[in-house]
């Protein structure tokens, strides 16, 4: 989608009432009852930081991480006095146009640099001939968010959820959702399923779609994008929109980062094949720590999402919104290298366990040791 840069760049604000949001949701929530985010998903240590270099250093792209950078950012300026970092949440695309034409020190997106679209080639050349990386630092769930009297604890799996968000399932007491196991004993009505989908474009669509065209590649077939294509239900603007149409209607069903699903919805297990799993930190970094990447033993840790997403691994949770530091492997100027190892080597530690205040899930160590080894290597 096409977004307007701001002419400005926004400065980072301290305490800063953002959730996660992706691409059109909404940034006024905060996250006070959702699914809580625990110190076992965290990973360990704090930065030892060589403090220096640019400052300040200049930042832009996704909206998605724009809490995530605002705590990363009061994190390195208590570890760097008079270090600061400016960044612009004007969205992923606009990010990594900016960083390849060389405007930015590093961007921010919600997914790693396109081969097929040029991306990684024009990024090679803004890196004077040198490999960028793509460096995952901010991990949002998805919840598939459900309002249905008398229903407090609902399994779906991936086919399910896809004829659900077809119109292949229509009421709730359809056969193939009570034959899920887990719902035998549910009192499940005869209620039309009323779907909720955002009317806006939106990275959490995108992934949402990407998810159940990976998991049940059968049952969806309308293909992903940041526009909801399943073609039932109604839709409504942002985070907030979707819940609160959720919330009004008995009988709803939505998808939504987890932050907001709380207050009059429920997130529902999803059972991937190996059982019912919850949408828990602890079973997210269990997803993240079997995690492949799109080229192994390398520093670029684009992560293969379709195999996230399709991973039958009992006790994973694979519903989930990545979003990347895309930095030069070797900079130009040696002192915007060494800030941009100072701010990520931050983000990577201390940076990570206060993230649950806002809805997101701290990377776990086994991500959080490739991270760091990455950002000592950049140049």
């Amino acid at each position: 989608m096409k977004i307007k840069r701001p002419h400005a760049v926004i400065g980072l604000v301290a305490g800063a009432a953002l959730v996660l949001t992706a691409c059109g949701s909404d940034p006024a929530a905060t996250n006070t009852s959702a699914p809580q985010t625990g110190a076992a998903a965290a990973p360990s240590g704090t930065a030892q930081v060589d403090c220096g270099g640019k400052s300040p250093l200049s930042a832009e792209g996704s909206s998605a991480q724009k809490a995530a950078i605002d705590i990363f950012s009061q994190q390195y300026q208590r570890k760097c006095a008079g270090q600061q970092l400016n960044y612009n949440p004007s969205g992923s695309g606009a990010g990594v146009k900016q960083f390849i034409a060389g405007q930015v020190d590093f961007a921010g997106s919600d997914s790693p640099l396109s081969a097929e679209k040029g991306e990684v080639e024009q990024a090679k050349a803004r890196c004077a001939g040198t490999e960028a990386w793509n460096l995952p630092l901010v991990v949002g769930p998805v919840a598939v968010a459900y309002n249905l009297q008398g229903v407090d604890k609902l399994v779906l799996t991936p086919e399910v959820t896809a004829k659900i968000f077809n119109g292949g399932i229509k009421t709730w007491d359809d056969p193939a959702i009570k034959a899920v196991k887990g719902n035998e004993n549910l009192n499940l009505p005869a209620k039309p399923i009323q779907v909720v989908s955002r009317s806006d474009e939106s990275g959490t669509t995108d992934n949402f779609q990407l998810y159940l065209e990976a998991a049940a590649p059968q049952a969806w077939t309308q293909g992903a994008g940041k526009q909801f294509k399943g073609g039932v239900g109604n839709g409504a603007e942002k985070s907030n929109g979707v819940v609160e149409a959720a919330k009004a209607a008995d009988g709803a069903i939505t998808y939504v980062e987890a932050a907001f699903a709380k207050d009059g919805v429920k997130p529902a297990l999803i059972d991937s094949g190996a059982g019912a799993v919850e949408l828990t930190p602890e079973n997210v970094a269990k997803t993240l720590d079997g995690a492949k990447f799109k080229t192994e033993g390398t520093n670029d840790l684009a992560l293969d999402l379709e195999a996230i997403y399709s991973s039958k691994a009992a006790g994973t949770y694979p519903l989930l919104l990545v979003t990347y530091e895309i930095v030069c492997s070797k900079y130009t100027d040696p002192e915007v290298a060494k800030a941009v190892r100072a701010f990520l080597n931050v983000a990577a530690t201390d940076g990570q366990q206060p993230l649950a205040e806002k809805g997101y899930v701290s990377i776990p160590q086994s991500l959080q040791d490739k991270v760091l080894t990455a950002v000592k290597a950049i140049a």
